[in-house]
């Protein structure tokens, strides 16, 4: 089976971790294979948003042990490979133009947690099973845990997430802010397909400056991420996408 499956239907850029009889856990394959789905489907001008879900019911548990061991027998070079692959993987969400959106069901511990953190927007189902458990086997995260969660969270969260290796919910998820929304098992299909159906619908341009902006604005002081804003608002106001949305303003004024 591949690693990975893509489909795009809809304007809606669709991946699927497919390793269920591992919980989707992380190899060099899959990982390369992520980042290449990702750097190909969110670049498209077809697509409006990217959803990234795990296949049988799980979304991710992580490395695959029998990959870490494998690479750790052939030496600290190799077992790089796996961590940058992954890491490659992650960085591709940023750099993808329109929103990346992880859906997260039954499992997403380590890795797949690191993957969570890295989604643009993450939905959750109430009762998945959420953690950074490396510190629960000795460990030490690999995939970007350490860096961004603090970013995420703050200092305290970050770290008493981290240390513990405590277990969290989709609700504690969107409680923390790690998750946007979070939706009861029997209806989470639904209700992912609805939200990615509705960003699907909205204007593409629109999606992705909002994305740059907020990604680009995160690495500098307000003033300069402001004063960005204040030049993006005018050029696209002042530009045909512009003359559109005031007039769609407009009309929705006159029916209010």
């Amino acid at each position: 089976m591949k690693p990975v499956v893509t489909a795009i239907d809809g304007g809606i850029g669709r991946i699927t971790l497919n390793r269920p009889d591992r919980m989707n856990a992380i190899n060099v394959e899959l990982a390369t294979a992520l980042q290449t789905a990702i750097d190909q489907l969110g670049d498209r001008r077809d697509v409006n948003v990217v959803v990234i879900r795990g296949a049988g019911g799980n979304f991710c548990a992580g490395g695959d042990f029998d990959e870490v061991q494998r690479l750790r027998a052939e030496g600290a070079a190799e077992l790089r490979t796996l961590f940058t692959a992954f890491k490659a993987a992650c960085d591709a969400i940023t750099r993808a133009e329109v929103p990346v959106v992880v859906a997260v069901e039954g499992v997403a511990m380590a890795g797949g947690f690191e993957l969570m953190q890295a989604a643009d927007i993450v939905l959750v189902a109430n009762d998945a099973r959420i953690a950074d458990n490396h510190i629960n086997f000795g460990m030490i995260p690999g995939g970007g845990s350490t860096a961004r969660l603090p970013r995420l969270l703050g200092r305290q969260q970050a770290l008493g997430l981290l240390l513990s290796g405590d277990r969290i919910t989709g609700f504690d998820a969107v409680e923390l802010g790690l998750a946007y929304n979070c939706f009861p098992p029997e209806t989470f299909d639904e209700s992912v397909d609805a939200f990615v159906t509705k960003l699907a619908g909205r204007d593409r341009s629109a999606l992705t400056a909002i994305k740059q902006l907020v990604n680009d604005g995160l690495a500098k002081d307000f003033d300069t991420a402001n004063a960005d804003e204040t030049d993006a608002v005018v050029d696209r106001i002042s530009g045909q996408a512009g003359r559109t949305g005031v007039s769609a303003f407009k009309s929705r004024e006159v029916k209010a």
